[in-house]
């Protein structure tokens, strides 16, 4: 692959420019985050996961940029472009009513929140204009049940929080009670909601942490063992720093950042030890050569213990010249510009997935590229990792400059053969309307035969560009 010429340090140089300390807070003037896309759930409970393709820039009712989010059913045979549900603020049941830029469906998170049996989604507005302000931003809960997500709820915010609601957003249900929480981050700080939660709008209790730097992505993983989720975030880009500060557990913490840097956060079980290990993507080139950051990006993972992660933990550096790892950090590649850990060969250990969005496939620059890096209980990672771009063989289309495949990427079983999906969205595919392929699970990893290609056309979004189908993810800062 030849070296991409990518903008990140422009746009780096421009946010933290353009941002302003306040109250101790690094307020961006730069466009919200965006980073995480939802898995896979079962919504209607008939036992298959049904997949979610938001397009925050989707047009609504003549309402430019309201923002969708695609459902699209599982099935024994997979997915399919015409078993399909749309659904925006103006759909039956949905609080409040679409309006231009509002961004519905930026960020989306899954899980059984009221532990009924049925998936619900939670979707975040961060530019929804509210009391709180222009912007304020707004988080939707939608419930599963036999007919769907059907019915909605907000998760409200704080009237401190006046500023892009949603940005990011965790959800993770290990069990009764506290241990179902839902994570939200804003311009101004993190809320975490714990259950109990019901579909009427109740939940047991609320935790802000505002005293961070301005948070940019969250995740909930069990680092110590004690099935109750713990909050781990990274913030927005610091002036000295190739990314953001990493915090676990914050409010607890008194506030140490852990060693190392990054812009987007996900938690599984690397190791196989029983507990969740942190994994933070860092996709800018560095500040200071060999201080902070890694050449063309790098991932970096804290691993969790009895203890939770060591207040001193030095995490796992990995980039695309550790060995094992395919292809050659090159500068502007934004290795680590999208997230996600899950458990794609079956082997009781989450592998990494990891987003090179600016990656240079041939001539094509930015065209984007998708790494996976297995887990491993004992000896180096990196081992036995693999990639694809549009130009691997059986991937439907073709590597274009500034497709940025890999924008966003998750992971679920739609099918329900044991054997996970892996999803793959570009948001500047076809004039920036996007794309979300889909790779079927394989016997020891994803397959490109068979791979599906979802457009924004193929699912009944019809304008000419900017849909987004997939997501933005990180493209605002890389």
């Amino acid at each position: 692959m030849s070296n991409s010429t990518a903008s990140g340090g422009r746009w780096r140089a421009a946010a933290v420019v353009a941002a302003a300390l306040v109250g101790g807070t690094l307020l961006p003037a730069a466009p919200a985050l965006a980073v995480h896309g939802a898995v896979p759930g079962d919504f209607n409970g008939d036992g298959y996961r049904d997949a979610v393709l938001p397009a925050p820039g989707a047009n609504v009712a003549g309402k430019e940029a309201a923002g969708a989010v695609v459902v699209l059913y599982g099935s024994s045979s997979g997915l399919s472009a015409t078993h399909r549900k749309t659904i925006t603020q103006n759909t039956a049941g949905v609080p409040d009513t679409a309006e231009a830029h509002d961004g519905f469906g930026s960020v989306t998170a899954t899980a059984d929140l009221n532990r009924d049996g049925y998936a619900d989604l939670v979707v975040s507005t961060p530019y929804e204009d509210t009391a709180r302000g222009k912007d304020a931003g707004l988080v939707t809960v939608l419930w599963g049940g036999r007919n769907g997500l059907t019915t909605a709820t907000d998760l409200p915010a704080p009237s401190d929080i006046r500023v892009r609601y949603g940005i990011d957003l965790a959800a993770l249900s290990i069990g009764a009670g506290s241990r179902t929480q839902v994570a939200v981050a804003g311009s101004e700080g993190t809320v975490v909601f714990k259950g109990p939660f019901s579909r009427t709008g109740t939940y047991g209790s609320t935790a802000a942490e505002q005293n961070t730097a301005s948070p940019a992505s969250v995740t909930l993983g069990d680092y110590d063992g004690n099935t109750v989720p713990d909050l781990a975030l990274t913030t927005v880009g610091l002036s000295d720093l190739s990314g953001g500060e990493v915090y676990v557990d914050p409010a607890t913490t008194l506030m140490q950042p852990k060693q190392g840097n990054g812009l987007i956060a996900a938690s599984g079980d690397i190791n196989g030890d029983g507990y969740a290990d942190l994994v933070v993507g860092d996709p800018w080139e560095p500040e200071v050569a060999g201080v902070d950051g890694a050449l063309g990006g790098r991932v970096l993972v804290y691993h969790g213990s009895a203890n939770g992660i060591a207040a001193d933990a030095k995490p796992v550096q990995l980039t695309q010249n550790t060995a094992g790892v395919p292809d050659t950090s090159e500068k502007g590649d934004a290795f680590g510009g999208a997230l996600t850990v899950a458990d794609l060969n079956r082997d009781g250990l989450a592998d990494i997935v990891v987003g090179a969005p600016c990656e240079g496939v041939g001539s094509k620059k930015r065209a984007g590229a998708v790494t996976v890096i297995p887990g491993r209980r004992t000896g180096a990672l990196g081992t036995g990792a693999y990639s694809f771009t549009q130009d691997t063989a059986g991937v439907p289309g073709a590597s274009e400059t500034d497709d940025f495949f890999g924008t966003t990427v998750s992971v679920g079983d739609v099918d329900k053969n044991g054997k996970p999906e892996l999803f793959v969205s570009a948001a500047h595919e076809n004039n920036s309307t996007g794309a979300v392929w889909v790779f079927p699970g394989g016997t020891a990893r994803p397959t490109t035969t068979g791979t599906k290609l979802f457009t924004g056309p193929a699912v009944g979004l019809t304008q000419q560009s900017d849909t987004t189908l997939g997501g933005y993810g990180l493209l605002w800062l890389i």
